[in-house]
């Protein structure tokens, strides 16, 4: 609902004529005014179901601008480039602005030759140089290079900021380094840090991940990629540098490599959202250090973790595809608002969860 105020406005009997001719403009100007201050800007998340991958897709609504985090998979009939154009639609873009790949791993990278089939894309942001020594991985760099010959390419250290209009988008970790100081978050001691363990650094493309704090407004939208333990500590201890958050990606689709207790305590996300796939990730352990991370209020997943156990998994209405869904492909939506307030809908059941301002 809105309201149209009409500007009064004296016409002479000279200058009646004018009536006829102004009223439709002013009407028109009047109602587009008043429409604009009643929606105001939002911004839509769609954690995209790529069956244990990662493609999730960020849109401001006033400027249209987005962002792509990962395309998913490679596969034959592009699946994930199909699952992804379904998104754009439902947000209203028929181009992505930024397509950011955290790191250079199949369920991450695979999906770009599909993607660009596909999609119109403006640039390509990654970390630089694929730095895991395995077969699968150089032939997966080798064919996002082949894939993105022709589009600007950037590589973001930390500190960096991807321009997007509406947002903030601020580069924490990239290439195995991470930021010295957020802006405007002031570093808290971390009492956590003296009881968490030491993490062993693997040596997969997993620690390289691009990283990067979204802030719209007062909403604050943390996604790390494939962050693992070792890489995750020091951004937060001795010292959290990144503050709360009030949705958290889980890191790496909920393995236990990552999701240090130390990490997702000291972050206090109000709502987390896990990219796990049926058979993929979703460990309870990390389940368990996620769900009962202080604050939290709800923990969404993208499928049920049928290798683990009910106690681990979440409520079936916070599932966007359980067990024995007759199909899968169901995203999670969130919509954000400037002033911190945010919903999250289960494309499934078409319900919708809201989570007010605080």
């Amino acid at each position: 609902m809105y309201t149209v105020r009409l500007m009064r406005i004296a016409f002479t009997p000279r200058f009646s004529f004018l009536r006829g001719l102004l009223l439709p403009t002013l009407l028109l100007a009047a109602a587009s005014t008043s429409l604009h201050a009643a929606s105001p800007s939002q911004l839509l998340i769609y954690a995209i179901d790529v069956e244990g991958g990662q493609s999730t897709l960020l849109v401001d609504t006033g400027t249209h601008a987005s962002l792509l985090i990962d395309t998913g998979w490679p596969t034959t009939d592009g699946r994930d480039a199909t699952r992804i154009q379904a998104a754009m639609k439902d947000a209203g873009i028929t181009k992505i602005d930024h397509v950011l790949i955290t790191h250079f791993h199949t369920d991450h990278v695979g999906g770009v030759p599909n993607l660009v089939a596909h999609v119109p894309v403006g640039e390509f942001i990654d970390h630089g140089e694929n730095r895991e020594d395995s077969d699968i991985t150089r032939h997966d760099y080798a064919a996002y290079l082949k894939a993105i010959e022709g589009h600007p390419r950037r590589i973001v250290h930390p500190g960096d900021t991807i321009k997007i209009p509406g947002l903030e988008a601020i580069v924490l970790t990239a290439d195995g380094e991470h930021i010295a100081a957020v802006p405007g978050v002031k570093p808290v001691a971390n009492p956590l840090c003296a009881t968490e363990p030491h993490w062993d650094l693997d040596t997969t493309e997993n620690p390289r991940s691009t990283g990067v704090l979204i802030r719209f407004g007062k909403f604050r939208f943390l996604d790390l990629g494939d962050l693992t333990k070792a890489k995750e500590i020091p951004l937060v201890c001795p010292s959290n540098l990144i503050g709360a958050v009030d949705l958290y990606l889980v890191n790496h689709h909920g393995f236990n490599l990552s999701n240090s207790r130390a990490f997702v305590d000291a972050i206090h996300p109000r709502v987390a959202i896990m990219d796990n796939g049926a058979h993929k990730a979703g460990s309870p352990e990390a389940w368990q250090t996620v769900h009962d991370s202080p604050g939290l209020e709800d923990l969404w997943m993208l499928h049920t973790a049928e290798d683990s156990d009910a106690a681990h998994n979440s409520a079936e209405n916070l599932i966007a595809n359980p067990k024995g869904a007759t199909t899968d492909g169901a995203w999670l939506k969130v919509i954000a608002s400037p002033d911190g307030s945010f919903s999250v809908t289960n494309a499934r059941t078409g319900q919708t969860k809201d989570y007010p301002r605080k």
